[in-house]
């Protein structure tokens, strides 16, 4: 399967984001057809049906091209593999 752009991705997110905030603040119908569009194409794009499940995706495949964080080091229990050795 193609992966898609993560450029492209992350501003259909964005632009998920923006909408969705902006609907729930004040609804339009403009608004509310250019949500519906972005959700299908995030949809299509990360191969879904729902939305939820675009966007959890479309993260996982952004995270896999950031570098790692401490947050990404620490374990389960919050404890980090790294040896406190000075």
């Amino acid at each position: 399967m193609l992966e898609p752009d993560p450029k492209v991705v992350r501003e259909l997110l964005t632009r998920y984001a923006s909408l969705r905030i902006a609907q729930a603040e004040r609804e339009r119908p403009a608004a509310a057809r250019e949500l519906a569009d972005v959700s299908y194409t995030l949809c299509v794009m990360m191969a879904t049906t729902g939305i939820h499940d675009a966007v959890a995706k479309a993260d996982a495949l952004l995270a896999k091209g950031r570098p790692p964080t401490a947050a990404d080091a620490a374990g389960a229990d919050g404890e980090s593999d790294l040896s406190l050795a000075v």
